[in-house]
């Protein structure tokens, strides 16, 4: 089992996951950021602080962006060629780089501060820790 990271993440790459994550499995493209599926230890540290929701558990993929699945599994393969033998653009998976650009406004507001989604549910605003 592994996470997957999903479009919302295409030209955000807010980098939090990469914090969290303990095996660093995470690793960067020019336009998103791709779990390597081999090296996913399915921990679930970087689900919850993923401002963009933009990662989910392979059993909780939405089904209209299930294709990121293969997506992060074949960036790794295609990472593994040399590069005169990559198809697509060179950085990103041939199905990102392909994608208009997101904007940020269509995106869910990302907050200047990380919090996982269990303590949002605990902040108490007249008592900041």
């Amino acid at each position: 089992m592994t996470y997957v990271i999903a479009q919302p993440c295409v030209d955000i790459k807010d980098r939090a996951c990469v914090t969290e994550c303990p095996v660093d499995c995470i690793h960067e493209g020019v336009r998103t950021l791709y779990i390597d599926p081999e090296e996913c230890v399915d921990c679930h540290a970087c689900e919850p602080v993923c401002p963009v929701e933009a990662i989910f558990h392979e059993d909780d993929l939405p089904q209209h962006w299930a294709h990121y699945l293969a997506v992060n599994a074949e960036y790794f393969d295609e990472a593994a060629r040399p590069p005169g033998e990559r198809g697509g653009a060179v950085g990103d998976h041939p199905a990102v780089a392909a994608l208009p650009p997101q904007s940020a406004l269509h995106k869910k507001g990302i907050s200047v501060f990380t919090v996982r989604k269990e303590e949002a549910a605990d902040v108490d605003p007249w008592f900041p820790s």
